[in-house]
């Protein structure tokens, strides 16, 4: 019985160096490969003896490449469980001969034992177990040289999400019995020690404040099993805040454990102070809209952003300080202060106020998102109200207290061009107002996105939406006007101008409602890489009781055009209405960024 050890034949490196030599080498004519082998393993090796033009100046450099041919064809089928293949260089005749390697294939080797062999002390028994577990390498299975280095790799890689950081492989021994065609192999594995963690350690500050991230980063308790994942979230919640340009989380040494405590050690490049952004918006019923944007990340050192929002429009303009604090008291948990003056200026209404906040948001997986917040409004309205059936003008003064319940679930694939998957996000507003009619309330509204792709390439979208919302607990007209439920727009019921959805007064002034319902169906087609068309319906509306009303809704037709920036796309939306009344436009015209939904 013949036993060799072939730990070479599972070195990478040897099979690299040979494929160097053979594309280092001078210029070559191709070396012919003779005998029965499968097409993909035939396939290899003429890939691996690298075939050039050239030919050979004598016989006995014809020969010398078949040799360097017939070397590296070994190390391939010895990679793929050929060990006693025979493989012999030759060269043809003539005078510029071409030199081949004849190859007979021989038997497989098959796998008949494969085990962990620890070095040092050993993990603990269900470690232990995991690891055999994960070996993998059926009875026998041919003996690859890949299957058997992803095997070893497995193994250390449940080590390492046990706990076992330092977990490494030592150089393996594989056995090949050319008598029978087995192959045993022997994993030679340091587990090193169970790791289990202390606290973040901030080794590249730049403006983030050390104490906060010793404080607040961390998203397990001191003493708790090191795990792979719980590094590399944290990595990618620092990410998420948008706050740095680059970020690097890693374990500790094994030098830095103090009594059986190692560091996480976060390294993190700040983006520049500030960034000044541009929007700007269009629409036939709502004018034009121009925002700019300065935002200050990390001025207080704990990955913050200040986001301060001039914004002009014909309908809402406002002047808003938004501060946004990640990892507040408690990993992914975000705290967001809020303060504005603005200035609305609509068909149904117009008014001015102050109005502040604070909303408290809980990450719970990748895109879900729940909110509790509350609010202090204090606002000066002028609305219409209905007296034996004439429109008068009223004025309004009224502080309002509000509290917030949300949930924001995103399971689409884009932010600005979804494709694919849906969306969900949800609220309840329970509301005091107080001033000239006091009311108490609570204003409930949803929507629902989805988008399935099909056709070739997926260059079809098919898109729809859903929303819903009702008001309990009010009437027209104590109901703030604006706090009612309004459609129409380039948002809502396209066709239709901003708040033409739904009841108006005798002088056709939006009243607004209690209810809302509205319904889009969009069918999206990519033409080039830049350019998109889209067809669509929306329906909406608006009604004066608690329950939504889908008996007669307004249908507004139309067609746009996408073009794709790179960020995302820019859209044009021609609309009209199905029904018109009095004052209705015949035609709407939307530009924005994004899609409409």
């Amino acid at each position: 019985m013949t036993r060799l050890v072939h730990a070479a034949a599972f070195a990478p490196a040897v099979f690299l160096v040979a494929l160097a030599l053979a594309a280092h080498a001078a210029p070559r004519r191709a070396i012919g490969v003779q005998g029965s082998l499968p097409a993909a393993l035939k396939a290899e090796v003429v890939q691996a003896i690298a075939p050039v033009g050239g030919a050979p100046a004598s016989r006995l450099e014809a020969r010398r490449r078949a040799q360097e041919a017939a070397d590296t064809a070994i190390a391939v089928l010895r990679s793929e469980g050929y060990y006693d293949a025979i493989v012999e260089p030759g060269v043809g005749e003539g005078d510029q001969p071409a030199g081949f390697i004849a190859i007979t294939l021989g038997p497989r080797t098959a796998i008949t034992a494969a085990a962990v062999a620890w070095q040092g002390q050993p993990p603990d028994a269900k470690s232990a177990q995991a690891a055999d577990a994960a070996i993998k390498l059926a009875h026998g299975a041919p003996g690859r040289a890949a299957d058997v280095i992803a095997a070893e790799g497995r193994v250390v890689a449940v080590l390492k999400e046990r706990g076992y950081a330092d977990a490494a492989a030592m150089p393996r021994q594989v056995v090949v019995d050319h008598a029978d065609q087995s192959m045993q192999a022997t994993f030679q594995i340091a587990s090193g020690p169970l790791v289990r963690l202390d606290g973040v350690r901030l080794a590249k500050k730049g403006r983030t404040n050390p104490r906060w991230a010793a404080a607040a980063l961390a998203d397990w308790k001191v003493g708790e099993v090191y795990r792979p994942k719980t590094v590399a979230r944290l990595e990618q919640r620092l990410l998420d805040t948008g706050v740095y340009d680059d970020v690097t989380v890693a374990l500790a040494p094994a030098s830095e454990t103090v009594d059986g405590l190692r560091p996480v050690v976060v390294s993190v490049a700040d983006r520049p102070k500030g960034t000044l952004q541009f929007d700007g918006s269009y629409a036939t019923s709502e004018g034009v809209g121009v925002d700019a944007a300065w935002i200050i990340y990390n001025r207080l050192g704990q990955a913050d952003t200040i986001t301060n929002t001039l914004r002009v429009a014909n309908i809402d303009s406002r002047l808003e300080s938004d501060l946004a604090l990640p990892d507040w008291r408690r990993p992914d948990q975000k705290l967001l202060l809020h303060a504005a003056l603005y200035a609305d200026n609509t068909p149904a209404y117009d008014d001015w106020g102050f109005r502040t906040g604070a909303e408290i948001t809980r990450h719970t997986a990748k895109t879900t998102f729940f909110t509790l917040g509350v609010s202090f409004d204090a606002n000066d309205a002028n609305q219409k109200e209905s007296v034996n059936f004439i429109a008068l003008n009223h004025q309004r003064k009224l502080a309002t207290f509000a509290g917030l319940a949300a949930i924001d679930i995103d399971r689409s694939n884009s932010p600005l061009d979804p494709t694919s998957g849906w969306r969900l996000d949800a609220r309840v507003e329970p509301k005091a107002a107080v001033g000239d009619g006091s009311l108490v309330y609570l204003k409930t509204q949803g929507e629902l996105r989805g988008y399935v792709p099909f056709g070739q390439n997926d260059s079809t979208v098919l898109a729809g939406r859903l929303k819903l919302g009702g008001i309990l607990g009010g009437s027209i007209p104590l109901v703030p006007a604006p706090d009612r439920f309004y459609a129409g727009g380039g948002g809502s019921v396209r066709g239709y101008g901003y708040q033409e959805v739904g009841p108006r007064y005798a002088d056709n002034t939006p009243e607004g409602g209690l209810s809302l319902f509205e319904g889009s169906l969009e069918v999206r087609q990519r033409i080039t890489r830049q350019w998109g068309v889209v067809a669509f319906v929306d329906a909406g509306a608006v009604g004066t009781s608690v329950t939504p009303d889908f008996g007669h809704p307004d249908v507004g037709v139309g067609a746009g055009v996408r073009y794709n920036a790179g960020f995302g796309p820019i859209r044009l939306d021609v609309a009209t209405p199905l029904i018109r009344r009095r004052g209705d436009s015949p035609v709407q015209v939307y530009i924005s960024i994004g899609q409409s939904f």
